[in-house]
């Protein structure tokens, strides 16, 4: 009723007769709010939300360094006065709202209001696009696309149907034990909706297990979506296809992250069903990024937030909860946290290595207010430890330190061996080092994604017929990529690390057990310093533990890690002038000067800025013909995205000196400016181990 009260300014009317040029409307109701409502800090919040339902949410108070640059407290002074037209009676607010009642003046008091002010904004914005949106529909005679016609129920059936597809397992087999797990885990689907864990090792079918549970739970207690959310890009689609597959409905599962193909869609209706489902996350089951799931908690803007109210009521899973963002993983925890507590969803931490987030007494607990309270995690797996000796397919072995002469001796004498290292410099020159091993080849993030798909396709089909296969990768090959080597050698670097290298090794249980073999580079590729404290906790965990992937070493680990780092670098974001975000809304006091535009600049789950680079033609760049057809489409986004199978990420600064030098230049910059930066000397990329900038003097010339 108030965020529009603007609109009754004279000056707005002219402007909807064509008499004058547009007048901001939104500053009208929030003075309203904030001086009329009879509950202050209502009142306040209330014209947070009010104010930003076009521009996005205001800092209370100056300095801003996001947008909008205008604070609440000038908007409300602009802002004219305004009496309420004749026949809108607002209803009383003459008690706190639901998420808010009940709770006490502690430490997170500001946290939980301004969390509420991000979800009371979502529901405004959102309503106010629909509305919108209907108003067109009418006007033009058409149906609403939008909507999912189904039940939860039903999706259970589905998924039922799928599991039962399988058949009885075999007594003593690792499919009756991935019975056993699914069916203690939705035995406890009745719990009352809150925190959970889920601690399943690699294999044990917690993909499918977490759903099942979801589903049920939501079902028991009347919760309406699953939130599925994935750290990694590279896995979220074989997720997503995994979940339609089972619920054998692909409208009702909705797969929303920056590089979702949209083009590749064919039916037009349906298109446009699902982007329309994306804004506002209509669906019952969404599959999305860890990177899109915390950056909209945090974000301002209305179309990033106006999902935000659709996580109430949700059953949200975090698939690898262990990579929470160390950075802000104060801010997460405590969103999630009051996502359970005042919004009655049901947050499931579910990975093989539970990160140590839980309080404690001493030095045993989580270093910081937001860490959870343990009588409040259920946890669903049956017997956590019985379970890490069930499956348990290797033995770590510690090889100290070693050269990558004697490194590239070793895995030419294994037919079938990963090695991972710490850096796409040492990936290289490891690779050269087995120039003349048959099978060998070479995974990083410098090469492109249509030539990282053929490489893993050829690695699997020669691990399948037993063919040698000497695969040097970084780090990117743990982003849930599914290989199964008997052999891994894994550079020194967190335990969490070398758990996920231990996932591909003997992942399917073919062998008795696998090997994974951690060593330490030389000086030339010495550990990046990003990594160092990472691999010098995982060093002592290495030594002070027999089995250092056991669930008592990995928490170990992380409690060094969390307490070694302190409460300070858990939420290391800079806030306008202040460090930390937990810090700046708590430092807002009593005024609830909440600093809503500059969380939202701040809160960057990747902070490397890394910028794109198209590479065209050879083998794994962007063909000629697809080049030519792209000169005539209009729009900046359908580009981008049929760009991403053929770019890669290089630093601000060597893109610079790339275009600097004309070895890349900016494509079609009349139209879209300096947008699309595309490779132009084609000796930078090889066809086997991809983008090259070792060798200054051909960055220069030799233009394609």
């Amino acid at each position: 009723m108030l965020h529009d009260l603007g609109k009754a300014k004279p000056e707005f009317q002219a402007y909807l007769q064509g008499e004058r040029r547009s007048e901001p409307h939104s500053g009208e109701g929030a003075r309203y709010a904030a001086e009329k409502l009879g509950m202050a800090v209502i009142g306040k919040l209330l014209a947070y939300a009010i104010a930003g339902h076009h521009a996005g949410l205001p800092n209370g108070i100056v300095p801003v360094r996001g947008r909008p640059t205008t604070p609440l407290n000038e908007r409300i002074k602009q802002a004219e006065t305004l009496d309420l037209p004749p026949g809108i009676d607002l209803p009383q607010l003459n008690s706190p709202p639901a998420p808010l009642a009940g709770i006490d003046e502690d430490n997170l008091w500001n946290f939980r209001l301004h969390f509420f002010t991000r979800m009371l904004f979502s529901t405004l914005v959102d309503a106010d696009f629909l509305e919108t949106e209907a108003f067109y529909d009418r006007i033009e005679g058409r149906q609403s696309p939008r909507g999912w016609n189904g039940t939860l129920e039903r999706l259970r059936e589905a998924l039922d149907a799928h599991l039962a597809a399988f058949g009885p397992p075999k007594k003593g087999s690792i499919n009756a034990e991935r019975a056993r797990i699914l069916a203690h885990v939705r035995a406890k689907a009745g719990h009352e909706p809150g925190l959970f864990s889920l601690t399943v090792p690699t294999g044990g079918g917690k993909t499918l297990t977490s759903l099942s549970f979801a589903l049920d739970h939501a079902i028991a207690h009347g919760l309406e979506r699953v939130i599925y959310v994935i750290p990694y890009v590279s896995i979220i689609e074989q997720t997503a296809a995994v979940f339609r597959t089972a619920l054998r409905d692909d409208d009702a599962v909705l797969e929303h992250h920056a590089s979702f193909d949209w083009d590749g869609l064919t039916d037009e209706a349906e298109t446009e069903r699902l982007r329309l489902a994306a804004q506002n996350w209509d669906r019952p089951v969404i599959v999305t990024t860890a990177v899109q799931f915390f950056e909209s908690l945090f974000a301002n803007r209305p179309g990033k937030c106006r999902k935000l109210h659709r996580l109430a009521k949700s059953v949200i899973i975090l698939d690898e909860a262990q990579m929470l963002p160390l950075h802000l993983l104060r801010p997460c925890l405590a969103a999630l946290k009051e996502l359970a507590q005042g919004y009655g969803a049901s947050v499931v931490f579910c990975t093989a290595t539970q990160p140590a987030l839980k309080k404690g007494a001493g030095g045993d607990g989580f270093p910081a207010p937001e860490g959870l309270d343990p009588a409040e995690v259920t946890e669903l797996a049956p017997d956590p430890p019985r379970l890490y000796e069930a499956f348990r397919r290797v033995r770590v072995e510690d090889a100290g330190g070693i050269d990558d002469t004697a490194l590239a001796e070793a895995l030419t004498a294994r037919e079938q061996v990963l090695a991972i290292v710490n850096s796409r410099p040492h990936a290289r020159a490891l690779f050269d080092r087995l120039e003349g091993a048959e099978g060998r080849a070479v995974l990083t993030t410098w090469m492109t994604p249509a030539h990282r798909r053929a490489v893993l396709a050829d690695v699997r089909q020669r691990l399948k017929d037993g063919r040698p296969m000497r695969l040097v990768a970084t780090s990117l090959i743990e982003a849930g990529v599914d290989v199964d080597f008997p052999c891994v050698w894994r550079e020194a670097a967190g335990i969490d690390s070398i758990a996920q290298a231990a996932g591909r090794c003997n992942r399917e249980g073919k062998r008795k057990s696998g090997e994974v073999i951690v060593f330490r580079s030389g000086e030339e590729f010495a550990t990046p310093p990003e990594l160092a404290q990472f691999a010098e906790i995982g060093r002592q965990v290495l030594e002070q533990h027999k089995d250092p992937l056991s669930l008592e070493a990995v928490r170990a680990y992380f409690r060094e890690l969390f307490w070694r780092r302190g409460k300070e670098e858990l939420d290391a974001v800079k806030v306008g002038e202040k460090t930390g975000i937990m810090t700046a809304l708590a430092e807002a006091g009593n005024q609830f000067d909440f600093p809503f535009a500059d969380i939202a600049h701040a809160f960057r789950l990747i902070e490397d800025g890394a910028l794109p680079l198209v590479i065209r033609g050879g083998r794994w760049g962007m063909p000629d013909a697809e080049m030519d057809r792209l000169r005539h489409v209009p729009h900046a986004g359908a580009i981008a995205r049929a760009f991403q199978p053929y770019q890669v990420s290089v630093s601000p600064s060597l893109r610079a000196e790339l275009l600097r030098l004309g070895a890349a230049s900016w494509w079609r910059e009349d139209d879209f400016g300096p947008q699309f930066a595309m490779l132009e000397n084609a000796r930078l990329y090889d066809e086997a181990a991809g983008f090259s900038p070792d060798a200054p003097e051909d960055l220069g010339g030799m233009i394609l």
